[in-house]
């Protein structure tokens, strides 16, 4: 029987850190997902995201989130890809850790974003899943650099960012959800990155890298 990797090779990926697995979201997965937005992501009128999905009525926001992934997955190609990661720890899940890029083999150039659910806030996960996908698009993918952003007032973005080596990369208006917001852009490269003191295991990288071109 044809695996469901042959036909979405990135499924076989998974990054492995002391507490958390990050692997791309399955059909399967989106139920969690769903549940853990819908439990709460930000506090209400403090949207962090350029769309503001989170703030999507009930009823409407599994369409929303569904249809996200799937677009993500199926738009996908060497010239433009996404990478929903899932993040576990243990049975639970938290939240995503996304990466993404444009004309990789050119530029060598990620973008990361994330979300987490509240009750997983203040525990050190933001910073140790973004260092998972640094670690990984550095030393696995051999990316150049890692772009992230954040609004001015996010301090806990931000502060992941400052942790791990991100230097300021100008500041931007930007209309998020028809309200202006000052956004603080943030770079990072393999010599400015503050390593963790563990290592980051990876499965099922060469079917992901080829599928992505690289």
């Amino acid at each position: 029987m044809t695996e469901l990797t042959s036909v979405y090779p990135p499924f076989a990926l998974t990054l492995a850190t002391p507490r958390l697995v990050l692997r791309p979201l399955r059909d399967g997965d989106i139920p969690a997902a769903v549940e853990a937005a819908a439990s709460g992501i930000h506090e209400q009128g403090r949207n962090p995201f350029g769309t503001p999905w989170a703030e999507s009525p009930p009823d409407q926001l599994g369409p929303t989130m569904g249809r996200w992934y799937w677009q993500c997955r199926a738009n996908s190609t060497p010239e433009s890809w996404s990478l929903i990661l899932g993040i576990w720890h243990g049975e639970t899940f938290l939240g995503c850790q996304d990466v993404e890029a444009r004309d990789f083999a050119v530029r060598k150039t990620v973008n990361t974003g994330s979300w987490l659910r509240r009750t997983a806030h203040g525990r050190g996960f933001g910073k140790e899943m973004r260092a998972a996908v640094a670690l990984y698009a550095f030393d696995w993918l051999k990316a150049d650099v890692a772009e992230s952003e954040a609004a001015e007032w996010n301090a806990a973005s931000l502060g992941v960012s400052r942790s791990l080596g991100y230097e300021l990369n100008g500041v931007t208006r930007m209309s998020w959800g028809g309200k202006q917001e000052t956004v603080q852009r943030v770079r990072l490269t393999p010599e400015t990155l503050k390593r963790p003191d563990w290592q980051l295991k990876v499965e099922g990288h060469e079917p992901t890298a080829r599928f992505l071109g690289i």
